[in-house]
């Protein structure tokens, strides 16, 4: 029998009447948005090898409705909200057949994924791609909902106005994103620890030994070619423009209220060691082990507790060096002006992701080039001379601004 719900920082307990000490661990219930995307995906593996201690009770797509059918079908969550409005044709005549995998709701649109954010759930996991995070995050947080953040555009946009939503609301902000979630893990899963630097690795991408030449030409599927890490197209391509680093950067700045002088970004090769945290006395904690975004969606999904992974366990003598380089500016030019950005803050990280955001999609889509994708970026950030302050709708006319920037960039090129 329930007789009550007591939650601590680390796990949550149930009173129970049955039980010798009183108290039995509770399923946390997650509501998991981007459930078929690469996070979602293996956020979706964690809770299936710990049926005890997860339930999904809701679970948003963006257009794969096979996918999201088959996962409904195996967790039965209450709700799933879909972006495609063909993906509800199809769901429309299961739902006839009788098929309603035990779904109570079921939404589709653009914003359908907000729905995702039941009342029920204990854990927002937020996995979309993009802009949509944004909005996401603040909804979670409105409703007094922990987060699991695998989205960096919502943290690199909202800046400090997204901290102080999350921050006012009380709640926890658990990191999924490799580099931030081995920061975390360095400052003893409290993101107030004192420290002198954050060190972030990068692995460099798919065009990290490409000289400046070579990449004029280089494609989207020599892009989406990544040494290391097996992730979705869009954050593939800007692990080869160093985007994505330039995002973990301002990232990190929000996240742990670092001065940006405060923290450095190397190379790395191998991806061993995902990041490192300097400390007063100059000793250096890093958090190392083979390439697996399962290790921080499960310690984001249980406040910081670990659980066993299928990874295999580090062989230093295989491993034999650690490689660090600097990070070439001039190779990737995106690095730098993405953290300048973030530096004059305001609405230009906003400007710098919309900018990226729709280079990167006319790259994969082979409409431009590899260097086009800076010269949007840099365009639309030198173009941009707006001063308001920042706000969700601020944010959204600066997005709009650099993608309708991206938009004339392109047609003027197909012309």
């Amino acid at each position: 029998m329930r007789s009550g719900r007591q939650k601590s920082d680390n796990r949550f307990y149930l009173l129970s009447a049955n039980n010798g000490d009183g108290f039995a661990k509770m399923k946390k219930k997650i509501a998991l948005l981007g459930s078929t995307g690469s996070i979602g995906r293996q956020t979706l593996n964690v809770i299936r090898r710990n049926p005890d201690l997860f339930e999904v009770v809701s679970l948003a797509a963006g257009n794969n409705t096979e996918l999201l059918l088959s996962q409904a079908a195996e967790f039965s969550p209450d709700v799933i909200t879909l972006k495609s409005e063909a993906g509800l044709k199809k769901l429309n005549i299961d739902l006839k057949n009788g098929n309603n995998y035990g779904v109570k709701e079921v939404y589709f649109g653009s914003e359908a994924y907000i729905e995702a954010i039941t009342d029920e759930a204990d854990l927002v996991v937020i996995a979309l791609v993009g802009f949509d995070g944004l909005k996401a995050v603040l909804k979670a947080a409105e409703k007094g909902k922990d987060i699991a953040l695998a989205n960096k555009e919502s943290l690199v946009v909202g800046g400090k106005f997204i901290m102080d939503a999350i921050n006012s609301s009380g709640i926890r902000l658990n990191p999924i994103d490799s580099e931030h979630s081995a920061i975390w893990q360095c400052l003893g899963f409290d993101r107030t620890t004192p420290f002198k630097k954050l060190i972030l690795t990068a692995s460099g991408g798919a065009f990290r030994d490409k000289t400046i030449e070579e990449l004029k030409t280089v494609t989207a599927k020599e892009a989406l070619k990544h040494p290391n890490w097996n992730m979705g197209d869009k954050i593939t391509v800007d692990c080869a423009t160093m985007v994505n680093k330039a995002f973990e950067v301002i990232e990190a700045n929000r996240l742990y209220n670092a001065d940006f002088s405060k923290i450095e970004a190397v190379m790395h090769r191998e991806s061993i060691i995902h990041s490192m945290v300097e400390f007063c006395d100059n000793s250096v904690m890093a958090q190392l082990s083979y390439p697996s975004m399962e290790i921080p969606i499960s310690l984001a999904l249980t406040d910081g507790k670990r659980l066993a992974q299928n990874v295999d366990e580090l062989d230093f003598f295989k491993i034999k060096t650690l490689d660090f380089e600097e990070i070439d500016g001039k190779k990737f030019p995106c690095f730098p002006i993405g953290i300048e950005a973030g530096r004059k803050g305001g609405l230009y990280p906003a400007v710098f992701n919309g900018a990226n955001e729709a280079a990167n999609l006319a790259f994969r889509q082979g409409v431009i080039s590899y260097p086009d994708i800076y010269a949007i970026i840099e365009g639309a950030l030198s173009a941009y001379t707006v001063k308001e302050s920042v706000s969700l709708e601020s944010i959204e006319r600066a997005n709009e601004f650099a993608t309708g920037f991206a938009e004339k960039f392109i047609k003027n090129k197909l012309n």
